[in-house]
């Protein structure tokens, strides 16, 4: 039977960085539960529950960072399904959480933390956008643009969570914080 560790005594790189992203996929979802204010037709303001798995993308690369984000939206259907067809589920759950890792983009740029958080996000808004206007323009209010009303829906908590968020992982201790974990995690 072979040993996780190698010839030198330290757990591969791999190994760390899928501990780390079911660490992070397990937090996601427990601060997903923590809901600051909730939407009558679903979504919520979280305790930061994007954030964990963004974080994964910033410190690992776009191919850790999508893989989490894709494995959260899977279990966030498993856990708490919605369905129309299977274009709705695409587009709700692997799609739009899916894109919180294009936060890996930024994982070697300057306020990458950052800027790769915003991009995760506002990916996640455009994919939730879409499903709106292609699966629920009839709980627009009469006269409205499905497009507007889904923009305006799906804005009024992803923007929130995304601001406060960015106030927290903006304060000097916590992104060196972040920070030194990425350098010991590589």
């Amino acid at each position: 039977m072979s040993s996780h560790k190698t010839t030198t005594g330290k757990i591969p790189v791999s190994i760390k960085k899928l501990t780390f992203s079911g660490l992070a996929i397990a937090l996601a979802m427990l601060t997903s539960n923590i809901k600051i204010f909730t939407m009558p037709m679903g979504g919520a303001i979280t305790l930061l529950s994007m954030f964990f798995i963004c974080i994964i993308g910033y410190w690992f690369g776009l191919r850790y960072g999508l893989i989490t984000a894709i494995a959260y939206g899977l279990l966030q259907f498993a856990i708490d399904p919605y369905m129309l067809n299977i274009w709705q589920v695409l587009f709700d759950y692997p799609l739009a959480f899916g894109a919180l890792g294009l936060s890996g983009l930024f994982t070697n740029k300057k306020h990458g933390l950052q800027i790769g958080y915003i991009t995760g996000t506002l990916g996640r808004l455009v994919f939730s956008t879409i499903s709106g206007v292609v699966f629920f323009a009839s709980y627009a209010p009469k006269g409205m643009n499905p497009f507007v009303y889904s923009v305006a829906y799906q804005a009024s908590y992803i923007i929130p969570e995304m601001v406060i968020t960015l106030i927290i992982i903006s304060i000097p201790p916590v992104t060196k914080a972040l920070n030194y974990v990425k350098s010991e995690t590589i």
